[in-house]
């Protein structure tokens, strides 16, 4: 079929439209991502799919079309994608929360796109995580320190160019959350973020499809993986291949903002201990104890203070 067929499938007008199934998404992902596919009806898929709303079977066909063309990569615990614009948050403190995952011994692989304003990729270095370009160098990042991100202009190149069709069409497309679902590395555990909370499910049944084991969703600073300190936090996804949904206690009183939590002018200022900022410290180690919850690890939250004192510890040394 071309690709126009699946234009018709999904255009065909109130009462004759439908969904596509999971081998037809992965049939019209795999020709969008060939690149020979007419750039009209490519933009048609993606704005049918985004007014009709996308189905948990047409993220995972997208998905595993996506899969099928990436290089192998080497096996991690912990799927970290970073896809959110950035634009209502301070300093990305998920960072050292994964950070602080890898040195409890996970191999813990992010990947992203944050747009043009760099909003994560700037305070990589500052959170003491590599920059891998290929397969290749993700083996040796993890091989150093269990930790790195995977840029998806270099991994994916055609699903990077599909994502950026957003400054085209002006509004946003299923392929975010074919980002999100991406999962590099295979991983059987992840993390996400959202920043419109009806996408939790959405990407949990998805991610069941997909046969991940284990997953965690929440609504988190500005669309990431962040766990705001302040609030009660709804979890969602799969534990153990099940449906499952949580909440993680907020670990302060106080409101804050997260654009306001820092007296820090980078990441690697708090991990050094030269200022202290009890905000912030709870992002970090709030968030690894999603990450830590997710990975299975009883009393997550224990474990993560007991990883940040550990840390202090290290550098003091």
């Amino acid at each position: 079929m071309s690709l126009e067929e699946y234009v018709r499938i999904l255009g065909r007008g109130q009462g004759r439209s439908r969904s596509m199934t999971r081998a037809e998404a992965r049939a019209a992902m795999s020709l969008m991502l060939a690149g020979d596919a007419a750039p009209e009806a490519v933009g048609a898929v993606l704005m049918l799919m985004r007014m009709k709303g996308e189905t948990a079977e047409e993220i995972a066909g997208f998905t595993e079309a996506s899969q099928a063309v990436l290089p192998n990569m080497p096996e991690v615990d912990l799927d970290w994608p970073s896809y959110a614009a950035g634009r209502s948050r301070g300093l990305p403190w998920f960072l050292l929360s994964a950070r602080l995952v890898s040195q409890a011994g996970y191999r813990v692989l992010l990947h992203g796109w944050n747009g043009a304003g760099n909003a994560v990729r700037n305070h990589l270095d500052a959170a003491g995580i590599a920059v891998a370009s290929d397969a290749s160098e993700v083996a040796k990042a993890l091989a150093r320190c269990r930790l790195c991100y995977l840029p998806l202009e270099t991994a994916h190149p055609a699903l990077f160019k599909l994502l950026s069709l957003r400054s085209v069409l002006g509004l946003r497309s299923c392929v975010n959350t074919v980002c999100r679902m991406l999962n590099p590395g295979r991983s059987p555990a992840s993390v996400q973020g959202v920043f419109h909370p009806s996408y939790r499910m959405l990407q949990a049944d998805a991610a069941d499809i997909l046969g991940v084991a284990s997953l965690t969703v929440i609504k988190g600073g500005g669309g990431e993986a962040e766990r705001h300190p302040g609030k009660n936090v709804a979890g969602f996804g799969l534990r153990n291949n099940q449906a499952w949904k949580g909440t993680y206690p907020a670990l302060r009183n106080e409101q804050v903002r997260l654009s306001e939590t820092t007296s820090a002018s980078d990441l690697s200022d708090l991990w050094a201990g030269e200022v202290a900022d009890a905000a912030a410290t709870d992002i970090v180690i709030g968030t690894a104890a999603v990450a830590l919850d997710t990975l299975g690890v009883e009393d997550s939250e224990r474990r993560a203070r007991d990883l940040w004192r550990a840390r202090r510890e290290t550098l003091a040394a």
